[in-house]
């Protein structure tokens, strides 16, 4: 039924076992409940944070006069997609991206379409479930790569992200992870746009042409969700 289209999955399982937490974030935990054996079905109790592994987050996150995940449309949770391959540059952990990044995407592969996900490849994939992947400094401090706030303020100034969009990354988050002001998050979810967060194959998705899906529990006054995130790119993508 997709014809020429296929889909990826771009989330990690969810495990306890294996998922980094956000310094502070709650504890993620499985309790089996029932099983089979004793009670004819399987069943467990999850306990998790809204922003534990991979997940979504709405504008209500950092501005409390913006929508929830309850208040979001569902059209939201579907938008173009485009990929920015920093994988070089993301070896410094430090690393803001820049305007002049996005340029030089632009001048690749065009124009960046209006309302998409913009979604970071750091590489940071990689480190999951593992301390390298927090990264803390003796202070705790994490550092991971993320959008620079001048790259942000451009991407939002030009309607390239719109009133509907995204920034993605397969880090913890889409700010420089040393700025524990959060300021590229809070001038993007100004207005509808959301976060999609610790994402995974990330080398599957193509630079432009795919959609992403955003799925996950809408929970009222939600600020967020761990989320099951889908790409639909074209089969020669």
């Amino acid at each position: 039924m997709l014809g020429d289209y296929r889909v990826v999955n771009l989330s990690h399982v969810n495990d306890p076992a294996r998922t980094s937490l956000f310094p502070g974030d709650p504890e993620f935990t499985m309790t089996t409940v029932a099983t089979v054996a004793e009670d004819g079905y399987h069943l467990r109790l999850l306990q998790q944070g809204e922003h534990t592994g991979t997940h979504w987050g709405a504008p209500a996150h950092f501005n409390a006069d913006q929508p929830a995940a309850d208040e979001l449309d569902t059209a939201d949770l579907f938008l173009p997609a485009v990929k920015i391959d920093v994988r070089d540059r993301a070896v410094d952990p430090d690393y803001a991206v820049t305007v002049a990044d996005l340029l030089a995407w632009e001048a690749v592969h065009g124009r960046i379409p209006p309302e998409s996900a913009v979604v970071l490849h750091t590489g940071w994939e990689d480190r999951w479930g593992t301390p390298a992947f927090a990264n803390l400094d003796a202070d705790g401090c994490p550092h991971q790569p993320g959008f620079g706030v001048p790259a942000v303020e451009w991407l939002l100034d030009t309607g390239r992200l719109g009133r509907r969009g995204a920034l993605g990354t397969d880090t913890f988050g889409p700010d420089v992870a040393t700025d524990s002001a959060y300021t590229a998050s809070k001038l993007l979810y100004r207005e509808h746009r959301i976060s999609l967060e610790v994402l995974a194959n990330l080398a599957e998705l193509p630079p432009t042409g795919a959609w992403v899906l955003v799925g996950g529990t809408v929970n009222r006054g939600g600020s967020g969700s761990p989320a099951s995130v889908y790409a639909l790119m074209p089969k020669d993508g």
